[in-house]
C-alpha cells in the first residue's frame, strides 16, 4: 500500500476514521490495503498530503512495527527527482503513520489501459525520470524491490516512483520478513528467483521491464501462472518489439540475465537523458533552440500527460459526520473501497453472453420473453439462482423503457428532441405545478421514484418538487432547500432525478406521442426557499435513452460506482450484499486455488459490493493489492467469477422478491493502492 494518492474522488471518511493525524486535518480517504488506510489530509496552509495509518492489528505486532519503523527510516533517507517525498511520520504512535506529498495522476497500468503505450518524448521522459528516481534510491544505499507499473504514477509534472513498503537497505537490513518471497511475478529478477538476492541490479531488471511495458503495452515476459513467468524470466529473451532503437539498447542491458551485466541506474539515467535531450531539441523551435540542461526541464519539456480532473478537497459537513447507524453500511462496501476517477473501459468484453440490452427499468425481458440462465460460479460458493426469470402481467418491472419513444411518429407534440441547450433559470422560474391529470400523474410517478431511490441511501429527507414548463417542453425536478449538502448526497439526488424523469417521460412519449409535449427534463438544487436562482445539476431528453449504454450494452461508470460505494439503508440490499460478497469471495478463492494462471496472493485481495439505485445495478470491485490481476486473462478470470456468482444471487432475489430492482452487474479492479477503478465488464443478468 502506497502512501501517495492519485487523482480522483476523495472518498468520505468512515465511522471511526480520525479527524486529525499528527499535524494534518483528515478530510476523507484515498484508499486502503492490507497494511492500513491512506487518508486525504491537509496541512495548515492547505497543502494536500496522503497519510498512511497502520491497522491496529498490525500495530500490535512487534515485528511489523519494527518493519514499519525501518520503512520510515529508509523513506526518509531517499530524496531525489521523480520520487514522492516523505513529509513526516510517527512510527511510535499507538496508530503508526507516515505522510507523503499527494501525487495526482493515474498509475502506468491505468494510463496504458486507457490511452495505450507511451511514445515519442513522453516515453523518453518516462525512462529518464524513473531511472533518475532509482539512481537516487540506490545512492542512498536503499533497494526498492517492488518496481512495477502500479508503483509509478504519471503526474502532470512527470513520472513519480513510490512505495518503499518492501524496500531493503543495501546492508541487507530488510523491511520484510526474511525467507518470504516479495515482489510481483514479471517484475522479479532472475537472481531473486534463484537465490533471493535483491540488490540494485534487481531494481534495474524491473526498470527495464517497466520501460518495455510503457513502450509497447505488453509485459516483456508475458502473462500466465507465476512459475511459467518465472521460467521465462530466467531462461528466455524478453519481447522488446516496438521499443525504439537506441532506447532498446538501454533496456536490453537492464534486462541482462546476469546482474553484473546490467546497466546501473545512474548510467541508465544519463543515457536516457541524452536521448531525451535529442527529443527535446526536436520539439523546441525545430532544433534551433538549445536543449535544456536540467533533467527536470528535459522531462517537462516533452511530457504530454494531461492534468487530471482533481476535484476540490473539502472537509465533510457536520451532517455527514453525524449520520447514524440507521444508514447501515452495505457490509461489503466497508472493506477496502477506493475512490473512482478516470475510467478505463476494455476494448471488448469476454463474450456475447454478457451483452444485455439494458432497456427496461431493470433491464429485464418482457413476460413473453423469459431470460436465459447463464449458470452459477465455480466453486462451493456458487449460487446459480433460478433457471428462468419471468415477469407476470402485473409485474411493473417488466414494463420496458423505450430508447427511442418517438420512432416512426410523423408529427410528435414534443418538438425539441434535437435541442441540447441547458434549461435556463428563467425557464425554471416560469415552471408551474401540475395542472392536468396527466401532469399530476407524471409528477407523482417521478416523485415516488426519486423518493424510493433516495431511501436506499438513507436520503429520504431530501424532497423533490416536480414542476412543468410547457413552452420549454421541460419537466423540472428541484431539490432543497438544504444548504451545504455533501457533494455525494447531491450527486445521488441528481442521478435519481434524471433517471426517474427520463423513464417516466419516455413511457409518456411512447403512449401519447402526438399529445404529450414534455420530453426534456432538468434537475435543479436550491439552498433556501427564497432562492430566485437554482443550480442546474443535470438535464437531458427522454428521446436519447435513459441508461448508460454503449452500442446497446449497459455499462457501469464512475458515477454508478461512487453511488454504490455509499452506505445503504435498505435491509434487503444489506442482506443480499452481505451474502453475495461472501459468495464471490469464496468462489474467487476456489478459482485461485485451481491455479488457473492467477497469483495465489490474489485470494487475499479485498472484494466489495454495493448497489446503485439509479441504474438498478450491483457493482463488484476488488482491491488488487498484490498485482495478481495485472493481465487481461487474470482479469477475465475474476470477471467471470464475479459475474456468475453475482448474477446467481441477483436472479434468485429477483424471482422471489417483487420489490427487487437490481439485475445489472458491473465489475471493476482497483490496481495496487490506487483510487482509479478499471471496469472489466458490465451487463444484464436477465439477458
Amino acid at each position: 500500500m502506497s502512501s501517495a494518492g492519485t487523482g480522483g474522488r476523495v472518498q468520505p471518511a468512515r465511522p471511526g476514521d480520525p479527524s486529525r493525524v499528527g499535524p494534518y486535518r483528515i478530510i476523507g480517504r484515498l484508499g486502503s490495503g492490507g497494511m492500513g488506510t491512506v487518508h486525504a489530509g491537509l496541512t495548515a496552509d492547505g497543502l494536500r498530503v496522503a497519510v498512511k495509518v497502520i491497522h491496529p492489528a498490525q500495530a500490535e505486532d512487534r515485528e511489523f512495527r519494527a518493519r514499519f519503523r525501518r520503512e520510515v527510516q529508509l523513506s526518509a533517507r531517499v530524496q531525489g527527482p521523480c520520487l514522492v517525498p516523505l513529509l513526516a511520520a510517527d512510527p511510535e504512535a499507538d496508530a503508526p503513520w507516515l505522510a507523503t506529498a499527494y501525487a495526482p495522476g493515474p498509475t502506468l497500468n491505468q494510463y496504458l489501459a486507457d490511452h495505450g503505450p507511451l511514445s515519442g518524448g513522453t516515453l523518453y521522459a518516462f525512462a529518464t525520470g524513473t531511472a533518475q528516481a532509482l539512481a537516487a534510491v540506490h545512492e542512498a544505499d536503499v533497494v526498492h524491490r517492488d518496481v512495477k507499473p502500479q508503483n509509478v504514477i504519471l503526474t502532470p509534472a512527470g513520472p513519480r516512483v513510490l512505495d518503499f513498503g518492501i524496500a531493503r537497505a543495501a546492508d541487507g537490513t530488510s523491511v520484510t520478513r526474511t525467507g518470504v518471497m516479495t515482489g510481483t511475478p514479471g517484475w522479479i529478477s532472475p537472481e531473486y528467483y534463484r537465490t533471493s538476492a535483491a540488490g540494485p541490479e534487481g531494481d534495474m531488471f524491473a526498470w527495464g521491464a517497466l520501460v518495455a511495458y510503457a513502450a509497447t503495452g505488453r509485459l516483456p515476459f508475458g502473462t500466465g501462472a507465476p512459475d511459467v513467468v518465472a521460467f521465462r524470466v530466467m531462461s528466455e529473451d524478453p519481447d522488446l518489439d516496438g521499443v525504439p532503437g537506441e532506447l532498446r539498447e538501454v533496456v536490453e542491458s537492464a534486462l541482462a540475465k546476469e546482474p553484473a551485466d546490467r546497466i546501473s541506474a545512474a548510467s541508465a539515467a544519463q543515457e536516457c537523458s541524452r536521448l531525451l535531450a535529442s527529443q527535446t531539441t526536436q520539439v523546441l523551435a525545430g532544433g534551433d533552440a538549445p536543449a535544456p540542461t536540467r533533467v527536470g526541464e528535459l522531462v517537462t519539456a516533452v511530457w504530454e500527460i494531461p492534468a487530471v480532473d482533481d476535484p476540490t478537497w473539502h472537509a465533510p459537513s457536520a451532517r455527514s459526520r453525524r449520520r447514524t447507524v440507521t444508514t447501515v453500511l452495505v457490509v461489503a462496501a466497508v472493506i477496502g473501497a477506493l475512490a473512482g476517477g478516470a475510467l478505463a473501459f476494455p476494448a471488448a468484453f469476454p463474450d456475447d453472453a454478457d451483452r444485455g440490452g439494458a432497456r427496461d427499468v431493470v433491464a429485464g425481458p418482457s413476460a413473453a420473453s423469459p431470460a436465459r440462465h447463464t449458470g452459477g460460479a465455480t466453486g462451493p460458493a456458487a449460487t446459480p439462482g433460478p433457471a428462468v426469470a419471468t415477469h407476470t402481467a402485473d409485474d411493473a418491472r417488466g414494463i420496458r423503457v423505450p430508447t427511442d419513444p418517438l420512432a416512426g411518429v410523423a408529427d410528435p407534440a414534443f418538438t425539441r428532441a434535437g435541442d441540447e441547450t441547458q434549461p435556463s433559470d428563467d425557464e425554471w422560474r416560469a415552471s408551474t405545478n401540475a395542472s392536468t391529470q396527466e401532469e399530476k400523474d407524471t409528477a407523482q410517478a417521478i416523485g415516488n421514484d426519486v423518493r424510493a431511490m433516495l431511501a436506499t441511501k438513507g436520503l429520504e429527507h431530501l424532497t423533490a418538487t416536480v414542476t412543468f414548463n410547457r413552452r420549454a417542453q421541460t419537466v423540472m425536478v428541484t431539490g432543497g432547500p438544504v444548504s451545504q449538502l455533501p457533494e455525494d448526497d447531491q450527486e445521488v439526488f441528481r442521478r435519481a432525478g434524471e433517471t426517474a424523469s427520463c423513464t417516466t417521460l419516455a413511457r409518456r412519449l411512447q403512449s401519447s406521442p402526438t399529445t404529450w409535449p414534455y420530453g426534456r427534463y432538468s434537475v435543479f438544487w436550491k439552498d433556501s426557499d427564497g432562492d430566485t436562482e437554482a443550480d442546474v445539476l443535470g438535464f437531458g431528453r427522454a428521446t436519447d435513452g435513459c441508461y448508460n449504454e454503449v452500442a446497446g450494452q449497459w455499462r457501469g461508470d464512475e458515477s454508478g460506482m461512487a453511488t454504490a460505494q455509499m452506505p445503504s439503508a435498505d435491509r434487503d440490499e444489506i442482506r443480499v450484499a452481505d451474502a453475495t460478497d461472501k459468495a464471490v469471495t469464496a468462489a474467487w478463492r476456489a478459482r485461485v486455488a485451481e491455479g488457473d494462471g492467477v497469483d495465489p496472493s490474489a485470494a487475499d485481495d479485498d472484494i466489495s459490493l454495493g448497489f446503485d439505485p439509479a441504474e438498478k445495478a450491483a457493482y463488484v470491485w476488488i482491491q488488487d493489492t498484490y498485482g495478481g490481476l495485472i493481465g487481461r486473462a487474470q482479469r477475465d478470470n475474476f470477471q467471470d467469477v464475479a459475474r456468475r456468482t453475482t448474477c446467481g444471487k441477483l436472479r434468485d432475489e429477483y424471482s422471489r422478491n417483487r420489490s427487487w430492482q437490481y439485475i445489472r452487474w458491473s465489475v471493476a479492479v482497483y490496481s495496487g493502492n490506487m483510487g482509479t477503478p478499471e471496469f472489466i465488464g458490465s451487463g444484464d443478468c436477465l439477458s
